[in-house]
């Protein structure tokens, strides 16, 4: 429990998926009401008198195309006049005046005479219409009764802006778009006169802002429903992760994570069980690292101790051979703890290489010089076969340590020949280094493993001939600093083969610089 607790941030309000689902959908609900409410009702009236403006304007481009033929004139007045419920009058000008005698057509979509109250105003719009660019648009009341006439009343027009329209807002009377166009055809002059009611939408806007309401109230109740249902479902299989979570957290590394019902949480349980498997592997080969460190740092402890007592209690023991012993075990103490330190700045990075060109072959070969005194007293024969001189680019202080950790590790696995083979061949741009041992070899299902840190083949501690233990590890952690392919090839009972491969570089390219191995 307490874990569980150090585990939950502090001094945060956190959240429940329901309520988080909740606010979002919430948002969007409100998001497209508000739309609804802004184009469906504010912006009714705007839209609605522009579809009747462009229906005037269809009518007027279709009749400038029909000029020049009057029968097609009048069809065509009289089709957009029954198909859009507008009145329609063209007359032709002559000698810049309008005459009734020469009117075109009239036709009354809406079946109605109003003429009488429009037509003595005709040659005033149509003067309107000359000095606004050929083009007048007014709005004007459906009837303007003053006295005993009717009085032509103009409550919006485009005077000085023919490429626009008057728009009137909010819930107004019936009321008359007057449509006038001056038309011009192989030299004579035409006007076009048409009359459009734009109706009140009062009882409409109310009607639909009352659906409006009515909807927004059921989408907010079907959105709380709805992130209820959708929380429960996907925040149960979150629920079973956490609580395997916290189970792990504890160090119980064989929990199963069984979170399914989505693809995203499948995938998520298959990566936990993956990392909880690693945490597990990662746990019992840290206590053999810890196992077996422990056993390489006590063997020299307890010899640099017991041989420096018998020295100090028994004069005639402070030997020579006595002093090399505990030279020996400190140096085989001091080069652990440098490995160690060595794998931990690889892996965090703090070690960069230092890229210098330098011939590979020369390293070997001064590196053979100096197993000499092992091969010697020791028995062991480590034989180099070099194919042609071969140079690179790399860090040569890590290379040369690359190949040390190698030949190292080959020692100490080999057979009872006691022999390592060490070759390098030239491959097209690149050079291949392979090391060889006669030993016990290792089985196909380990060899993955044997880079590992915290890997042992054989699971039994034993004091390595050279070297610390941790060769293989740092290997790897240089060469894939290098961008090197590496890897080893073995078979039981026969030995194995470790081999690591560099880009050669043309050493005519570059200012060699020698390196003194």
């Amino acid at each position: 429990m307490e874990a569980e607790k150090n585990a939950r941030p502090k001094g945060r309000i956190r959240i429940g998926i329901k309520w988080k689902m909740f606010m979002i959908l919430f948002a969007f609900v409100s998001v497209f009401v508000f739309a609804i409410w802004l184009f469906q009702i504010q912006m009714l009236h705007y839209f609605y008198q522009t579809a009747k403006f462009n229906e005037l304007d269809k009518v007027a481009k279709e009749i400038s195309l029909a000029l020049g033929d009057d029968n097609k004139v009048i069809t065509v007045a009289e089709t957009s006049a029954d198909e859009f419920s507008n009145d329609v009058w063209v007359y032709r000008i002559e000698d810049g005046r309008l005459n009734e005698n020469n009117k075109l057509v009239h036709s009354d979509g809406t079946r109605e005479e109003i003429g009488y109250f429009l037509e003595p105003n005709f040659e005033d719009l149509y003067e309107r219409a000359l000095a606004n660019k050929n083009k007048y648009v007014a709005i004007v009341p459906m009837r303007n009764f003053k006295g005993s006439y009717y009085e032509f009343k103009i409550i919006a027009d485009n005077a000085n802006d023919a490429g626009s329209y008057p728009y009137i807002s909010g819930n107004v009377r019936t009321l008359n778009v007057i449509h006038v166009n001056v038309m011009e055809h192989k030299g004579e002059s035409y006007v076009l006169f048409q009359r459009a009611s734009i109706s009140p939408l009062v009882t409409m806007i109310s009607m639909l802002e009352n659906q409006v309401m009515f909807t927004g109230v059921l989408l907010v109740i079907f959105v709380l429903i709805m992130a209820a249902i959708m929380a429960k479902l996907i925040t149960k299989p979150i629920e079973q992760i956490n609580r395997s979570a916290k189970s792990l957290a504890l160090g119980k590394y064989d929990t199963e994570f069984e979170g399914r019902g989505y693809r995203e949480i499948d995938e998520l349980s298959d990566t936990l069980n993956f990392a909880a498997h690693e945490l597990s592997k990662n746990d019992r080969l840290q206590k053999d690292l810890i196992s077996n460190v422990s056993h390489d740092l006590r063997t020299p402890l307890t010899m640099i101790k017991g041989y420096s007592e018998v020295m100090r209690d028994i004069p005639d023991e402070n030997t020579p051979e006595n002093v090399q012993v505990i030279i020996d075990e400190t140096t085989r103490l001091t080069d652990l703890v440098n490995d160690m330190l060595d794998l931990s700045k690889l892996q965090a990075g703090s070690r960069a290489p230092d890229m210098r060109e330098f011939c590979l072959s020369e390293m070997l070969r001064s590196t053979m010089y100096r197993y000499e005194k092992l091969t010697m007293q020791d028995g062991y024969t480590i034989e180099l076969s070099i194919d042609k001189n071969a140079y690179v680019i790399a860090d040569s202080t890590m290379i040369l340590q690359v190949i040390y950790n190698l030949i190292n590790n080959a020692i100490n696995y080999s057979g009872d020949d006691k022999h390592v083979s060490v070759v390098q061949k030239l491959s097209g741009d690149t050079v291949i280094v392979s090391i060889t041992d006669t030993g016990e070899g290792i089985a196909e299902e380990n060899i993955p493993l044997i880079w590992d840190r915290y890997y042992k083949v054989d699971k039994v501690h034993r004091r390595a001939t050279v070297g610390t233990g941790l060769g293989l590890s740092i290997v790897k952690e240089i060469l894939e600093l290098h961008n090197a392919t590496y890897g080893v090839t073995s078979t039981l009972g026969k030995g194995s083969t470790f081999w690591f491969e560099l880009k050669t570089s043309d050493s005519s390219e570059y200012d060699v610089e020698l390196v003194d191995f």
